[in-house]
């Protein structure tokens, strides 16, 4: 095996150098490291996870709305820092401890309120569309955990905010993270509920 020792390799023309043929193996033994200043491209890597942020609301909380109108629910949004490529996805998970007086919905959203297409279900006439929520009138005296997830492609590499928002047929109230109930029986749960951006790298 042949050995060539030098300090620094340039090109003698233009400014591209070639290792190797296809087919070639290039071996880093262990305990060597590989130190990347610039921009690494073609490698791969595909599906990592780069970052992830939760928020989490453990507070109970009874909320009224104005009827048949989407509305913020406090303590479930979060932000990611700066996205690692424009070609990155982001993972987003939310799970909402509800129960109302009537149907209730949530549904998962950026952080200007605009709706995400996969987020939501189909444009049906005048069906509300949202992520998860009761197809019928709920008893108030229970608890329900609706779960939506889903991926969005920002485009960009700028921060994204994503948030929970709730909706509640007429003007009812919904109880987030508690049934309505005033008791402090140790049969009564006081629950939590999150929601979690995660980047993956595409």
């Amino acid at each position: 095996m042949s050995e060539i020792k030098v300090n620094k390799i340039s090109p003698a023309t233009s400014t591209d150098i070639t290792l190797g043929d296809s087919g070639d193996t290039f071996t880093v033994p262990s305990g060597a490291t590989i130190v990347n200043s610039g921009t690494a491209t073609g490698f791969g890597g595909g599906g990592k996870l780069l970052q992830a942020v939760i928020g989490y609301k453990i507070d109970s909380e009874n909320v009224g709305g104005t009827a048949d109108s989407w509305t913020d629910l406090s303590g479930l949004t979060v932000t990611t820092a700066t996205l690692a490529s424009s070609s990155s996805r982001v993972l987003v998970m939310a799970n909402v401890h509800m129960v109302g007086d009537d149907h209730i919905a949530f549904k998962i959203v950026t952080g200007d309120g605009s709706d995400i297409t996969n987020f939501i279900g189909e444009a049906d006439g005048s069906r509300t569309r949202a992520t998860s929520g009761t197809a019928y009138r709920a008893s108030d005296d229970m608890n329900y955990c609706f779960n939506g997830t889903g991926i969005a492609s920002p485009g960009v590499t700028t921060a994204q905010t994503y948030k929970v928002q709730w909706r509640c047929a007429n003007t009812g109230v919904v109880y987030i993270n508690s049934r309505n109930n005033s008791s402090t029986s140790v049969d009564d749960f006081n629950l939590m509920s999150s929601i979690t951006a995660i980047e993956i790298g595409a």
